[in-house]
């Protein structure tokens, strides 16, 4: 049982983890109905952009100021010149038009920075917590636990925001109904802009946590898939559905590496989230959090 335990809180601390990189997708999704595809690219050029400028000299907290500056700006543009125009077209020319973003970002970070894998440390060492280890016999990683208390936090943080704020309710009503949002005279394109924003921060704050685990290299890109099962289970226009979602995804994985693996010849943390997330799919699509829709024939 302790070695259960073990396995359940190290899935756990992960799946917060893959709820911050699921956020990304529902402030877009939540606020405009578009499918993000650029967030994991958006990941990856924050992790390159703080490097880059610590790499130039300048110190920690500088550049993680200079860094919130730049992706709070890429948020703008990429909403003023990239979607805006797109206003009212179907929901599939938004969609290529992320991808396509996605792939600007790709390949302007990297002629900007260079393309070299970089290490990055934020001072958190991936080891285990002593006390823990001492007083339970358990092994939870000093990373793990930080980085999960940094990500609960931004939830917090941003559940706050939407719900107690005039911004935040405003966005909900956006998010409710576009036309009565407009007709009581709700900012339709400054909410998105916002939203934007707030998805660059968010997107910091991922780049960083994953940059530090996994190195900065362009396969922080590909963190982005890790979103889809979370987003399936808790639903895409959730706060709540992206966190339940990710706890559930990254106990799932981890147990199932464990007690499954064996059975099957391991490797199976990579792709159970996937067939976890179909098998959802088939019983309840629209996700654990999203609103049922019924549609009369």
């Amino acid at each position: 049982m302790q070695f259960f335990f073990e396995v359940l809180i190290g899935g756990l601390l992960a799946g917060i983890m893959y709820s911050l990189v699921a956020l990304g997708f529902v402030l877009i999704y939540k606020a405009s109905g578009v499918f993000n595809f650029a967030q994991g690219s958006l990941v990856f050029f924050a992790a390159l952009t703080f490097v880059g400028l610590l790499e130039h000299g300048l110190s920690f907290p500088v550049a993680l100021l200079a860094t919130l500056a730049v992706m709070v700006v890429a948020g703008l543009l990429i909403e003023r010149l990239v979607l805006r125009p797109l206003v009212n077209q179907p929901p599939i020319a938004l969609f290529m038009a992320t991808i396509g973003l996605s792939f600007f970002l790709e390949g302007f970070a990297q002629i900007f920075w260079g393309a070299n894998v970089r290490g990055l440390d934020i001072g958190l060492q991936d080891e285990p917590l002593q006390w823990i280890t001492d007083t339970t016999g358990m092994n939870v990683s000093k990373f793990d636990l930080a980085a999960a208390g940094i990500a609960a936090a931004l939830v917090t943080g941003l559940a706050v925001f939407f719900n107690r704020t005039r911004i935040g309710r405003a966005l909900r009503a956006v998010a409710d109904d576009h036309q009565a949002a407009l007709a009581v005279g709700i900012p339709l394109q400054q909410i998105w802009a916002i939203v934007w924003a707030v998805a660059g921060f968010v997107a910091l704050v991922t780049g960083l946590l994953w940059g530090a685990r996994n190195g900065v290299q362009f396969a922080l890109t590909f963190v982005a898939l890790k979103a889809l099962p979370v987003l399936i289970l808790g639903g895409f226009e959730s706060v709540q559905g992206a966190i339940v979602g990710g706890l559930i995804i990254g106990a799932s994985e981890k147990l199932a590496e464990v007690y499954i693996g064996p059975m099957v010849g391991g490797g199976i943390e990579g792709w159970f989230p996937y067939v976890l997330a179909l098998a959802f799919l088939l019983v309840r699509p629209e996700g654990l959090f999203g609103e049922k829709i019924i549609r009369r024939i």
